[in-house]
């Protein structure tokens, strides 16, 4: 892609036909991500779009006329106007062609992109997730010289990336932000010369064969593959729940606390997660309600002991919630008392849920063999059912599930692989 600066910008874009530009920054993983995807798609579309890339902290001025707070942006401009809309963070290749066919049309988009030509990349090891596990997994096999490919489906990091503070990682003496720990994982396999494809649809998985295909067009073909897919935030599957998801129900502090300045919430749960993202939410919000089905917390006594001194905490035990309503700009939980079975009604700003998490397993179909509670059985080199197939985190069938027990699977795993194919 040809790089232009501010000075340029009228003439390039302004006075342009159809043109991308993507406002990147250096030492930005979700840039380094999206790179090759708009090379990709140069390729297909450069003769009709004009694709341009701008560094944002070179042209400040120009960045914040345009309200371009983030890198990687991407824009999109028909002449001289912008259209369709912004793109920004981990953007997908999908993303990209989508915000396309405003432009084009959606007949020539398609027809462009039936010319596209598949690829194959071959590789040792393919990791499928690229949370603590796979990162471990990924760094130790590049250690050993192992030809690694890492696929994920969103940026690096895994659960830890929202995580607001990490305290019990061995090697720091003080708590450390989630987002950081996870990024110095990250570059630190990325350094060691494991291949990304981060941000990517995964369209295509066959473990019998050990094929992958991203994005539709590319198949890493693999001699072994790590499943290390972790974990998403489980529903409670009640009225409201999804209708309201992202508009007052968040299931991640980190990415929404700061929404709720001065504002009451409620949060569902009583585990680990549910006491210590309580604790961070009180930062911001004044005042929080937390709704527990059990008459005591689940919760590690450290975090206990901290949210039942905290004052803007209060406690609901031996309830459950039953549907979600919204009245207004306010948010309305109903909830039943398991011992009266009275039914009660719970106003607020916003509500928080954090009930436990399942394992990321949709893409696998029914081959792999799984525990009582739906996790991936594994031996102890972290070997599954299906032949050079491993698992590893907290996608595994497990006792504990912390990042430290994620790093163990993903070292396992990897030093059982350097040992067959090394």
């Amino acid at each position: 892609m040809r790089e232009i600066n501010e000075i340029d910008f009228e003439k390039e874009v302004l006075t342009g036909t159809n043109v991308l530009v993507d406002f990147y920054s250096t030492e930005c993983p979700p840039c380094e991500a999206l790179a090759p995807k708009l090379e990709s798609l140069e390729a297909l579309f450069g003769q009709e779009i004009k694709f341009l890339k701008i560094f944002r902290q070179g042209n400040r001025d120009l960045a914040d006329k345009l309200g371009v707070k983030s890198s990687p942006t991407l824009l999109f401009y028909q002449d001289g106007e912008e259209v369709s809309g912004r793109l920004t963070g981990g953007i997908k290749r999908a993303e990209i062609v989508r915000e396309l066919k405003p432009i084009l049309g959606k007949e020539r988009v398609t027809k462009i992109m039936k010319t596209q030509k598949p690829t194959v990349v071959h590789a040792d090891v393919a990791i499928l997730g690229a949370g603590p596990g796979g990162l471990t997994a990924g760094l130790y096999l590049c250690q050993a010289r192992i030809n690694t490919v890492l696929v994920d489906i969103a940026l690096p990091g895994g659960n830890v990336s929202t995580t607001h503070m990490v305290s019990n990682y061995p090697g720091f003496i003080e708590p450390q932000p989630g987002y950081l720990l996870s990024h110095n994982m990250s570059e630190q396999t990325k350094r060691c010369g494991t291949t990304y494809r981060v941000a990517v649809d995964v369209t295509h998985v066959d473990l019998e064969k050990k094929e992958i295909t991203i994005d539709g067009q590319e198949t890493i073909k693999a001699k072994r593959i790590i499943i290390a897919t972790g974990t998403s935030p489980n529903r409670i599957g009640i009225p409201g729940e999804q209708e309201f998801k992202g508009q007052g129900i968040s299931y991640c502090a980190t990415c929404d606390a700061k929404y709720f300045h001065d504002k009451e919430v409620v949060v569902i749960g009583g585990g680990n997660s549910a006491i210590e993202e309580a604790d961070f939410i009180s930062k911001f919000a004044s005042k929080i309600t937390i709704v527990h089905q059990f008459d005591q917390l689940q919760a590690n006594k450290t975090a206990q002991e901290k949210a039942f001194a905290n004052p803007k905490i209060s406690f609901l035990f031996s309830h459950e919630p039953r549907a979600f309503k919204k009245a207004g700009d306010k948010m309305v939980v109903e909830v039943e008392d398991l011992k009266t079975k009275e039914l009660k009604t719970l106003t607020s700003d916003g509500i928080f849920v954090f009930i436990g998490q399942k394992p990321n397993l949709e893409m696998f179909g029914n081959l792999i063999e799984l525990d009582q509670w739906g996790y991936i059985k594994t031996d102890e080199d972290m070997r599954t059912n299906i032949g050079g197939v491993f698992a590893v985190g907290d996608v595994g069938s497990k006792k504990y599930r912390q990042i430290t027990t994620a790093i163990a699977d993903g070292t396992i795993a990897a030093i059982a692989i350097t040992r067959e194919i090394g």
